[in-house]
Parts: C-alpha cells; structure tokens; sequence
C-alpha cells in the first residue's frame, strides 16, 4: 500500500507539472471537439480485454487438464489483478487469489500456482512483440532513450527468472527447491541489514517449488501451451484498440507507429516500474513519449489519462468489486 501512496503522489505531481505547461483552456478545447462515441467504443474493447484475460486464464488451466467455465474466470482474473496492484509483486500476489478459489472449490492448489506463473509468463510473451515493434518504430525515428532500453532490459531478466523458474519446476523440482530456498535466503539477509526481520519464508519457497513440480506434470505437451499464447496476444491487440479509439476520439494526429510505440512504452513501464502498475510513472512517460512523437501536448495528456482510466482505474475498481464478491462466496461443498 505503501507503494501504491508513492505512486499516487507522484501522479499528482505529474498532474501539476502538466497543468503548469499546458494551458487549462488548450484542454478544454480539446475535450470540446472529442466525439465521445469512439469513447464507447473504447469501452467495448476494455469488456473484450477483460474477457480475453479470462479466456487467458482459462486456456491455461485446460493446459493443466484443469477444465473451468469461463464466467467465473473474469471476476477472479479482476480480483487478481487488483491485488497485483494493492501488493505488488511481479505479479506472484495474485496467486493467492487463485489458490483461495481453487480450495473453494476443492481443487488442487498446485494447480492454481502454476497457472498464475504460466499466465504472467504469457503475458509478458504476448507483449514481447508489441515491445519488439514498439522499439524498432523509437530506433527508425531516432526516438529511443536510455529509460525505455534499461525498463526492456529489465523485463527480459524477469521473463529469463520465470523461465528458468518453470523449466526447472517441469525437469528439475529438487534444483527449483534448492534455487528458491537460496533466493529467500539471499533475501532475507539483505532485508535483515534494514529492516532486521525476514522478508520470506524459505519453508514457503520450497513449497513453492513443489507446488510447481506437481502441478506442470500436466503440461508437458508444447501444443497445448499454443492457445493461452493466442489469447495474450490478443488481449494486447485490445489494449492497443483502446489507445487507437482513445485517439481517434480527441482527433489526435494519428499513425500505426506512433500507436504501437505508444502502447508499448505504455504497457512497458506498467510492468516495469517503482511503482504498483506504473502508477504516476505510465502517466508521465508516455505523455512525454507522445510529445515527442509530434502528437500536441494538452492532446497527449488527454489521451494519455483516458486511457489510464479506462485500461487501469475502471478494471481496478471492478477488481475491488470482484475480490469483495469472491471474500463473500462459500465453499463448494464436496462431492459426495
């Protein structure tokens, strides 16, 4: 939470340097002349987005020979994703979710670990090519900076950690053990010198990895990890809709490069930044990044913030929704 405070604060600040170099009329005149239908529109494609992170989650859990219906998937993907936020965590916080609704319904809980790993795993492979476009647009248009290049950096260390993670946990589940026993050891005598307490529990750590042995014994065919894969990929395609109508909405100057760098400067420092989902980062960066890209600068902020409401605040707070829901459900009775 304390995380999530930064953030705020730093968005606010954002906010005020914004309004100190654009000026407030210059805004108003741009949401005057917006055609609020494209808005709905957007909309239409965060439902869609919301919908195919289910599907996601889904088609992951069927690669596990876990079969669920995809209604009650798009709450607990919401609910997920909003303790992401709230506890931040390279999204691994979000697995307490599903392994809580998996004991619910008296399902394996090695289960509902290794498809939270798989699904983070997927999304960062999903947006690797966006990522990948969205750079060669900045390289062609001399426009890359030291940030963008240090954030991807990064998130191919996380992405390599995950899987080496995964492929241990299939191969290797005594190594993972030792590997992440290791890592909490490492860790704790790092917090130790600051906050003189442990930060993680290397009990849970190798259960972590038995957690994860048991549960990709089920997903050792590559062809049934293809559909989870299709299905990132086009949630991101969704996302990169809702940025095009945000767009078209506030009569931007509009081009295929400038919209796909856009996203995946966006998307990037969602993933990678000090704060819970980028907040008070994303908003920044990809306001300056659309600047720079020729789009105007009260236009850039504009659609910079409308689509941070509608890609991260509308979401979360159905997630809040959603996570109250699913506190308040019962569990399954067992099968007689």
């Amino acid at each position: 939470m304390r995380k999530l405070f930064i953030g705020l604060m730093l968005l606010f600040g954002v906010l005020f340097i914004l309004n100190h170099f654009t000026q407030f009329g210059d805004i108003l005149v741009v949401l005057q002349r917006s055609d609020w239908r494209f808005i709905g529109l957007a909309l239409l494609c965060v439902a869609g987005w919301l919908l195919c992170t289910a599907a996601t989650y889904q088609a992951v859990f069927a690669a596990l020979d876990v079969e669920r219906p995809l209604g009650p998937l798009v709450p607990l993907a919401a609910a997920a994703n909003f303790v992401n936020v709230v506890a931040p965590s390279m999204g691994m916080s979000g697995m307490a979710v599903l392994i809580s609704d998996a004991r619910r319904r008296r399902l394996p809980s090695a289960h509902a670990t290794v498809a939270g790993a798989l699904f983070i795993l997927f999304e960062y492979a999903g947006f690797a090519l966006y990522l990948v476009l969205g750079l060669i647009v900045l390289f062609r248009r001399d426009d890359i900076t030291g940030p963008e290049l240090a954030a991807s950096g990064v998130l191919l260390v996380m992405t390599v950690v995950l899987l080496v993670i995964l492929y241990l946990g299939m191969r290797a589940p005594a190594a993972l053990g030792r590997l992440l026993r290791w890592i909490a050891r490492t860790a704790n005598r790092l917090s130790w010198s600051f906050v003189k307490r442990k930060t993680i529990s290397e009990e849970r750590a190798e259960q972590f990895a038995h957690d994860m042995a048991t549960g990709l014994r089920s997903a050792r065919q590559p062809g049934k990890l293809f559909k989870p894969l299709v299905y990132a990929l086009l949630s991101k395609g969704l996302l990169l809709c809702v940025l095009t109508t945000v767009f078209m909405a506030f009569q931007a100057p509009l081009s295929v490069g400038t919209l796909i760098a856009g996203f995946a400067i966006a998307y990037l420092f969602l993933i990678v930044s000090p704060t819970p989902a980028g907040v008070g980062v994303v908003e920044g960066v990809l306001t300056l990044s659309l600047s720079s890209m020729f789009v105007p600068l009260e236009q850039a902020a504009v659609i910079t913030l409308s689509y941070r409401v509608l890609t991260f605040w509308l979401p979360l707070f159905f997630g809040f929704l959603s996570f109250q829901f699913l506190q308040m459900r019962k569990p399954f009775a067992a099968s007689s």
